[in-house]
């Protein structure tokens, strides 16, 4: 196909003619004699001309499949380029406007007279390639930052959340990767080991060991990293570390050496490949598998809390991975242990389009958030909230549709200040010791949890952004 570009700017020619060239074939024409001469001395193929005449193009051998490139620099007016350019047969017109934002005028100025023109911005077209390796710069200059630091220690911890998911087991594996080191002089470790039976599927497959760590511990390590998990969570038993990789919000109350904490983050384990792929890492079938398993899990397969990076991270490590082995540790999701728990919180209350339900003791806590996620695929549910007792605490977990009002700010709202508390915009999750739940909101069984937790969820969802009422009395 022929593109013929009328451009007046030698950078810009010269920058078109390395990037159209050879997938097009491209011509330019110019006003001055004298920058055509240069440009023809380069074997850029260029005519010098007016613009504004249709002759111009006749004699160019312009036809009606030339697809045609107008500069907009906005220090003159190219209304008569555009409709020489159309006299002469031009339907495949684009306008490239390259004005600094005080000389650009808006395409709207030009559309009512040529609406068939495309419009595109430079800045925007080098943006997202401009922006990307910079980003790629400094976090490769991050992570050798944190590689030097580690390297000349004998025993370093990962430590992962509790009952550590997918996302904080590849991760947990990717950084040990980044770090060079092996399972013996860099601990994989959690407080509370893996018991969910899709993640024990996982570590298995993968062979990734998570060692149980106490608090206690911590001492015996030289260097601590958290990933997947923020220090706070460990309620002030870890109150500084020296790395921190994470893609929920940033907490305060500890202090880190380093620490990449992207909120906006599908998941931690797109953080890691973006510092694997900074610094030229090979990674492993083992990894990518992990890696890439984490973020279908993490973003429910790209159906919650997505961003870009996240898609490219899964297309970057599609091809490395083993994807029968991920199939394979998807396994059933649906047990009849499962199906106890989405049976019992059936007994919840639907008000409004917020689905609230109390589902009473459970052995673990996975069956909260499942039970929770569930629920969420109803006709007219945009909101689920559901808790439950595990071991002495009441986890409450939170869901919506993404475009409503904050989860994390709900579970901020009502529980932060007797546990821990945060997330997202889509989901979040709250952690309470139960004695602390019940000197807050009365000494509260069965359906009368379920009841409170529907009127806070009312209360929450009609008061206006930023405003925060009186709380309800213990009764």
């Amino acid at each position: 196909m022929r593109v013929f570009a009328i451009c007046q700017d030698e950078l810009l020619i010269r920058s078109l003619d390395e990037v159209l060239l050879p997938s097009f074939e491209v011509e330019f024409l110019v006003e001055s004699k004298p920058l055509a001469r240069r440009l023809h001395d380069a074997e850029i193929q260029v005519v010098a001309g007016d613009p504004r005449r249709i002759d111009t193009y006749l004699k160019a051998d312009t036809s009606p499949n030339t697809c045609f490139i107008v500069e907009d620099n906005g220090r003159r007016s190219i209304r008569k380029v555009l409709t020489a350019v159309r006299d002469a047969g031009g339907s495949l017109v684009y306008v490239l406007h390259t004005a600094s934002r005080s000389l650009a005028k808006t395409p709207e100025a030009l559309k009512a007279d040529f609406p068939d023109v495309t419009h595109m911005d430079l800045a925007e077209l080098i943006r997202p390639t401009l922006v990307t390796e910079l980003s790629r710069s400094m976090t490769r200059a991050r992570v050798h930052q944190y590689q030097r630091y580690f390297a000349d220690v004998d025993r370093v911890l990962i430590l992962l959340h509790n009952d550590p998911d997918p996302d904080a087991l590849a991760s947990g594996l990717a950084l040990r990767n980044l770090l060079r080191r092996t399972k013996t002089t860099a601990i994989i470790g959690a407080i509370q080991g893996v018991t969910r039976p899709e993640n024990l599927r996982m570590a298995n497959m993968l062979d990734i060991q998570v060692e149980q760590v106490t608090p206690a511990s911590f001492q015996e390590f030289e260097r601590i990293a958290t990933v997947d998990v923020q220090p706070h969570y460990f309620g002030g038993q870890l109150d500084r570390v020296d790395l921190v990789v994470d893609h929920h919000p940033e907490q305060a109350g500890y202090s880190a050496v380093f620490k990449d904490i992207r909120a906006d983050y599908g998941s931690t384990s797109t953080i890691l490949t973006e510092h694997l792929r900074a610094v030229d890492v090979n990674i492993s079938e083992r990894t990518a598998t992990a890696m890439l398993y984490a973020i279908k899990s993490d973003t429910l397969f790209f159906a919650r809390h997505t961003n870009r990076v996240d898609l490219e991270a899964f297309t970057f490590l599609y091809p490395l991975a083993d994807a029968a082995l991920i199939r394979k540790m998807e396994g059933a999701e649906i047990t009849l242990e499962r199906l106890e728990y989405v049976t019992r919180a059936s007994q919840g209350i639907l008000k409004e389009q917020v689905f609230s339900a109390f589902i009473g003791e459970a052995p673990r806590e996975d069956f909260i958030p499942y039970t929770a996620d569930f629920f969420l695929q109803l006709e007219d549910v945009k909101w689920t909230i559901v808790a439950g007792f595990v071991n002495g605490s009441l986890i409450v977990s939170v869901r919506n549709l993404g475009y409503s009002r904050n989860a994390g700010e709900f579970v901020k709202r009502w529980f932060a200040d007797i546990g821990s508390a945060g997330g997202h915009r889509a989901m979040a999750k709250a952690i309470v010791p139960i004695e602390r739940f019940r000197e807050k909101f009365g000494n509260l069984e069965g359906p009368a949890i379920t009841t409170r937790l529907a009127e806070m969820a009312e209360q929450f969802l009609h008061e206006a952004p930023g405003e925060k009422r009186r709380e309800p009395v213990a009764r």
